[in-house]
């Protein structure tokens, strides 16, 4: 198993983290899912291990963007899915699949440092 990045290049936090992990040496695999859209079989594993409520980023533009009814709307893990299928820039970036099998959401280098370690 490969350590893999989901995410969209564009955004700030997936290009720290890109860096980061290429700086450290760290071989891995980049999913864009806007373009090569987003694995359901991934998204099911990230609900089940991360849970919907760490998965939806509700502090980025896209979430903000939405009606306040189609906000409210989004109550548990079917709807939050539904709505990441629909609009995946409402996913905290990035989502890692590490190598050793963890997964994370977000970028953070002193929590990934000291994965890294531990490998």
């Amino acid at each position: 198993m490969s350590t893999t990045l989901y995410g969209i290049p564009n955004c700030d936090t997936v290009k720290r983290a890109r860096a980061w992990l290429t700086h450290r040496g760290v071989a891995h695999g980049f999913h864009d899912f806007k373009k090569q859209g987003l694995p359901e079989d991934a998204l099911q594993r990230w609900l089940a291990e991360a849970g919907w409520e760490t998965l939806l980023n509700r502090k980025g533009s896209t979430w903000r963007q939405l009606p306040p009814a189609e906000q409210a709307a989004v109550v548990d893990a079917p709807s939050a899915a539904a709505l990441m299928r629909r609009a995946p820039s409402v996913i905290k970036r990035p989502v890692v699949a590490w190598a050793d099998g963890r997964l994370t959401v977000g970028f953070d280098a002193v929590a990934w440092a000291r994965g890294l370690a531990g490998l």
